[in-house]
């Protein structure tokens, strides 16, 4: 059960790269919490069997084929949420991309407009579309989803380490412009067992686990909660807050 506090019921919840990872964990724990759900991704199958997945949970949920840093597709996935589903109340800026592995130092020119196309350029233009479209009249949520790479560097990820930099820190600014009727907060995990991240741990993930004080990694629903209560009026006092989950490991 959702305590009360936590509710999201008559909400519309639009979450980017929700088909799978930490986007589905999210998109999954906002339709758990009474919000309908609309998701923004690019494979057409893995967006069918999401909306099903989430109308079985007893939700309304819609789905659109797109990229998030694609214009088009954005406009058609914010549009939907208020002429299907009623409103755009929540915003989860979770879809991001990392073409190149390795030294930033040699990442090649397309790579680095394709991290900012999707990682910072897309975020923006989500933001700037719920808010024109709805959230400017009735207030809302915006949680973005960056990494603790964002906050400090790391090699072999560079350029998506800058992206990640970047959107922390419009995280900050639109806290600043929305306020007081957008909260604007954003989460940065650690090494969380995806398909995105499966290159920076499936060769010894046991070592890097004994790492983190935790003494494992983290999965998506380490991340789902949070997103939950940035998202619900238990954290109305909150904006503007970049805050780390990752099992301990700064320390």
């Amino acid at each position: 059960m959702i305590p009360t506090d936590l509710r999201l019921d008559g909400t519309v919840a639009l979450v980017t790269g929700g088909t799978r990872g930490i986007g589905r964990a999210i998109a999954e724990a906002y339709a758990a919490a009474g919000a309908s759900v609309a998701v923004l991704a690019r494979k057409q199958a893995e967006l069918d069997e999401t909306r099903a997945a989430l109308e079985a949970i007893g939700v309304p949920a819609l789905t659109v084929a797109g990229s998030a840093g694609d214009p088009d597709a954005i406009d058609a996935v914010t549009r939907a949420c208020v002429e299907e589903l009623g409103g755009l109340d929540i915003l989860v800026n979770n879809a991001a991309t990392n073409p190149a592995f390795g030294p930033m130092i040699e990442t090649e020119a397309w790579a680095v407009d394709k991290v900012l196309e999707v990682n910072v350029v897309g975020p923006l233009l989500l933001a700037q579309a719920a808010w024109r479209l709805w959230m400017q009249e009735h207030g809302g949520a915006i949680v973005n989803i960056v990494s603790t790479g964002g906050l400090r560097p790391a090699p072999f990820i560079g350029i998506y380490n800058v992206s990640k930099a970047a959107l922390a820190h419009m995280t900050r600014q639109l806290a600043l412009e929305l306020a007081p009727g957008v909260r604007v907060n954003a989460i940065a995990p650690g090494l969380v067992k995806t398909d995105m991240s499966r290159v920076l741990y499936e060769s010894g993930e046991d070592a890097i686990a004994a790492r983190h004080p935790m003494k494992r990694l983290g999965v998506p629903d380490d991340i789902a909660g949070l997103a939950l209560f940035l998202a619900a009026d238990v954290s109305s006092w909150m904006t503007g807050e970049v805050i780390s989950v990752e099992g301990g490991m700064s320390l």
